[in-house]
């Protein structure tokens, strides 16, 4: 029967008590537009809230729900992950619970399936609700990871995607561990194309993406993408060094010349600072890529789920 399902919608929650309900009726109703066969699969991610709870009331109301319970919080981009490991419709979208992104949006993207696009993705065209910091720091990230990788990744774009069931195949066959999803989808090729939408404001609760969980996303798909961080060190070095050999023959020179001590302790100090500062700053870049091999030679699962909960044995909606 599992087979007969065209859809599999993907829905990571963390901490999402507030939005769960609101965000499934928003689902059903849009995916029961299609007339055809649907899974929602919910992915738990270690909430500590009521969120569990919830999500299994839906899934003793609807069998057309799975719920993927993790062990403990993994991440958002492991919950993604296990989503669309579990997954076994036609076509998987991913949308976040927050409603951020309008549900409505994945009729247009089956529309694109549908004549043969085997990606489609939502492409933000505007952004409500978020300071101007969070917008530009954004933008910003998305045009500098571009210009770093030869993968071409699409800028302002996030999770919210369909994918066809091969390039869901693709990305599962990829071993790592340390995933940048949206990154990944674009380096397994296939025919892919987009759709535009005004990204709204939360319907409720907090960001699930503060500071430190943004910035490690934004190493993780530079990382994952590109080497060329590390060119970039070997340029700053090489620069460095030309100039520092270069003001120091002219330091000497003129301290020669007019007869000034050849060592100023405060040039010292200070081209010491600078010197130091690019060292630490290079061996932070060399270190998250170190670390990312760490990660991988330890050879961990991504996630570890402690049940599925699923009555779709009954019946399909």
């Amino acid at each position: 029967m599992e087979n007969n399902i065209v859809y599999s919608v993907v829905v990571p929650l963390y901490n999402e008590e507030l939005v769960i309900f609101e965000s499934y009726k928003r689902l059903k109703e849009v995916m029961d537009k299609t007339g055809e066969k649907y899974e929602i699969v919910f992915v738990n991610d270690g909430s500590i809230d009521a969120t569990r709870k919830k999500a299994e009331l839906i899934c003793n109301k609807d069998r057309g729900v799975k719920l993927i319970n993790f062990s403990r919080n993994f991440g958002h981009q492991a919950a993604i992950t296990a989503g669309m490991d579990v997954a076994v419709g036609d076509a998987i979208v991913v949308i976040d619970a927050d409603l951020q992104d309008p549900p409505e949006v994945i009729l247009e993207m089956i529309e694109k399936w549908k004549q043969g696009y085997e990606v489609v993705y939502g492409k933000r065209i505007k952004r409500e609700g978020e300071s101007f910091l969070k917008k530009f720091t954004a933008k910003t990230y998305y045009r500098i990871l571009k210009s770093m990788t030869s993968v071409d990744v699409p800028v302002d774009v996030g999770d919210f995607r369909l994918i066809d069931k091969k390039v869901c195949a693709a990305l599962a066959s990829l071993p790592e561990k340390n995933r940048y999803v949206r990154g990944l989808v674009s380096w397994v090729g296939f025919k892919q194309t987009y759709v535009e939408f005004v990204r709204h404001e939360r319907f409720a609760g907090e960001t699930k993406y503060p500071l430190g969980k943004m910035i490690k996303l934004a190493m993780d798909g530079i990382t994952s993408l590109s080497h060329r961080p590390l060119i970039f060190v070997n340029y700053i070095g090489t620069a460095c060094s030309l100039i520092g050999l270069i003001s120091t023959i002219v330091i000497i020179m003129r301290n020669i010349i007019y007869q000034h001590n050849i060592l100023d302790l405060s040039l010292i100090l200070s081209l010491n600072t600078f010197m130091f500062g690019l060292v630490f700053i290079s061996l932070g870049i060399m270190g998250q890529y170190i670390g990312r091999i760490f990660d991988e030679a330890k050879d961990r699962p991504m996630y570890i789920i402690d049940n599925i909960i699923s009555y779709r044995d009954v019946d399909i909606k």
